[in-house]
């Protein structure tokens, strides 16, 4: 009865989405909002409020990151067996679990068993989220639909962050309060996906699993190049860069917070109409040219390790805004693209192996980029451009592997008020024209 009632009054919305694209991307904006307010301080409650040593500290925060390692791929054979919706909400309900229970761990051994529960619902959260963003709406619509969950997910990042200094200058029970805050909006997610989103359709299993994912060639080269750009863009702009601020220019905490909100408000204000622009041009081509603005992004870091102070801060601030419209034109092909690569029967599996590149980007940024930051700062930098370039050219040499039917972002809108081309189901072509080869 409530999800009748909520689709009788929503209907069809602005960007020619479907209700339920919406109301999943407020669940999206209320639980970035809510990790984005923790995220920060996660260490410093473990160490300061909760008296553990820095090393189990350290442990526990890891361990929260790389169980979703290990989750990952279980996940995308449930989303392929249960449904992206169901899978959603056990990982929402995971999350609220594991972030609540951190908020009453008194030692280290509670706070573990906390960090794997959450763990695990971080690894299945991202890829169950992705496929059941594309599975709500027609092809040509999957890139409007990834564009508006980005939007939700970073303006929820950015209020967050600020949100969540407020509230941890009140100490442990500040800390306290936004763990259960944090689980809340989890929860608010879930009821989301419960009570108002219509179930997913799930096609009958596929035979293969995970070793048809890796005999598609195209895909896995997509997944390279992916762990590349996380690895520049996300990676090394979210540890690596505030580092090289603070230690090469001299810059204090909170300009590096502003240069942070200054990437997230990029991107809510570029990614709807990066997402237009997108539409009737090459995947490819819009891949490459966010790779290569990270590229851009990166030269200017390093300019300004050799720059006064109010030059180099400039610099730092562009970059930050030149790394959002990159994410706006990496983001805005991915997850369209890898649904349409995919057979309907293998979605969660091969979301999950997207969701696992990004996770091997986010990691290998802070292992090796610290190293090489110990080393000399501007080499850092210097090498993250050239892998950002090299991301970007072996996007442009994708394309030959491509399915002809995959290789544009449908525009859903014919111009000038001309009616919409029929929307065709890309999936069932792209595997029909791989299966010929």
């Amino acid at each position: 009865m409530i999800s009748l009632f909520y689709h009788k009054m929503l209907k069809r919305v602005g960007f020619g989405l479907p209700a339920d694209v919406w109301v999943v991307s407020v669940g999206i904006f209320l639980n970035s909002l809510g990790w984005a307010a923790v995220l920060p301080f996660e260490l410093i409650y473990l160490h300061d409020g909760r008296g553990f040593s820095l090393g189990d500290a350290g442990l526990v925060v890891g361990t929260v990151t790389g169980l979703a390692v290990v989750a990952a791929p279980a996940a995308g054979w449930l989303i392929d067996r249960a449904g992206a919706r169901v899978t959603a909400a056990l990982a929402g309900t995971a999350l609220a679990l594991g972030y609540g229970g951190l908020a009453f761990a008194h030692v280290p051994w509670q706070a573990f068993v906390c960090a794997v529960v959450a763990g695990i619902g971080n690894g299945a959260l991202l890829p169950s989220q992705s496929a059941l963003l594309v599975t709500l709406v027609p092809p040509d619509l999957r890139h409007r639909s990834t564009a508006v969950s980005r939007v939700a997910a970073n303006a929820g990042f950015g209020l967050g962050g600020a949100v969540g200094g407020l509230v941890a200058a009140y100490g442990l029970n500040g800390f306290v309060l936004l763990f259960l805050v944090n689980a809340v909006t989890y929860l608010l997610y879930v009821g989301i996906l419960v009570a108002v989103v219509r179930d997913d359709a799930r096609p009958d299993p596929a035979a293969g699993g995970y070793r048809a994912v890796l005999r598609d060639r195209p895909f896995v080269h997509l997944a390279l190049v992916t762990v590349a750009v996380i690895a520049v863009g996300w990676g090394v702009f979210s540890w690596i860069v505030p580092t090289f601020a603070r230690d090469q220019i001299g810059v204090g905490l909170r300009l590096i917070g502003l240069i942070a909100m200054a990437n997230a408000l990029t991107v809510v204000i570029a990614q709807i109409p990066v997402a237009k622009l997108a539409e009737g041009r090459r995947r490819t081509a819009t891949m490459a040219v966010g790779a290569f603005a990270l590229a851009v992004a990166c030269l200017l870091v390093a300019g300004a390790g050799y720059a006064p102070f109010g030059l180099a801060y400039a610099a730092l601030v562009v970059a930050a805004i030149v790394v959002g419209v990159g994410e706006c034109f990496y983001t805005a092909v991915l997850s369209p693209l890898v649904a349409d690569l995919a057979p309907p029967a293998l979605r969660g599996r091969y979301m999950a192996t997207i969701g696992l590149a990004w996770w091997f980007g986010l990691a290998l940024a802070p292992t090796a980029g610290a190293q090489l930051l110990g080393v000399s700062p501007p080499a850092t930098m210097l090498i993250a451009a050239a892998v950002a370039v090299g991301a970007g050219a072996s996007a442009l040499a994708l394309e030959r592997g491509l399915p002809a039917s995959v290789r544009l972002t449908p525009r859903p809108d014919g111009p000038r008020g001309e009616p919409a081309r029929p929307r065709i189901e890309l999936t069932s072509l792209a595997a029909e024209e791989r299966s010929a080869l």
